[in-house]
Parts: structure tokens; C-alpha cells; sequence
């Protein structure tokens, strides 16, 4: 469930790192980020945390992690993986199979209406 702006905006104030305010308020001014900006204000241990070997499995081909991508098992296909971050060896495993990686910010600014976009839950 999608939280409210304003609730997004009551649960803002309480982020102390820098980057996750700024991804979460870019976010919210966009419509079609809202739910990223609902799920990154909710508590760190929601957030999801994602392991390679699961984004093996994922049939689209752009997918969203509104948490960390951690470098556990192999990955063959390539595709675009947009994450709040990124292990050093997950990134490294991604960009060796011919991944593309880029942080959330990175994204809502070049594709604002979030086309061909998966959001991982």
C-alpha cells in the first residue's frame, strides 16, 4: 500500500542521511516515484535488501531495489539494475556481466515518468 504525501512527508523528517532525503523528496515530487518514496520512508529494516541469484529470476529487464544490492550468487543476463545502493562486489559482478547500475536519484532524473520500470517490494 502507498503511503499518503503527507505521511511520506512526516516520516521525511525523521531520515538523517543526506542522499536518502534528497532521493526521497525527488520522489515524492513525482508522480509516478511516489511508491518509491513511500517505501524508502519506512523503517531500514524494510527496506529490501536483494542478492543477485534473485535478480537472475526477474523476468523485466529495468528493475528497482528500494534498498541494497548485495554481491551472494551469479547473474548472466544484463540488465539495468537501480538500487538506494550498492555492494562493492555486487557492483563490481554486475558491471563484469554487462549490467547497467545507477542509484535511484540517478534515475527519477533521467526517466521521470518511470517507464518500463519495476519496483522490487
Amino acid at each position: 500500500m502507498i503511503k499518503s504525501k503527507t505521511k511520506v512527508e512526516r516520516q521525511l523528517k525523521n531520515k538523517n542521511n543526506p542522499e536518502l532525503v534528497e532521493t526521497i523528496v525527488l520522489a515524492k515530487k513525482n508522480p509516478k516515484w511516489v511508491e518509491v518514496a513511500s517505501l524508502l520512508t519506512g523503517s531500514r529494516k524494510k527496506r529490501r535488501n536483494v542478492n543477485l541469484d534473485e535478480l537472475e529470476g526477474i523476468p523485466s529487464q529495468n528493475v528497482v531495489v528500494c534498498g541494497k544490492v548485495l554481491s551472494d550468487g551469479e547473474i548472466s543476463k544484463k540488465l539495468k539494475v537501480v538500487a538506494l545502493s550498492f555492494s562493492q562486489k555486487a557492483k563490481e559482478k554486475l558491471l563484469k556481466a554487462g549490467c547497467e547500475v545507477s542509484t535511484i536519484m540517478e534515475e527519477i532524473k533521467k526517466n521521470k515518468d518511470a517507464l518500463g520500470v519495476v519496483v522490487l517490494k
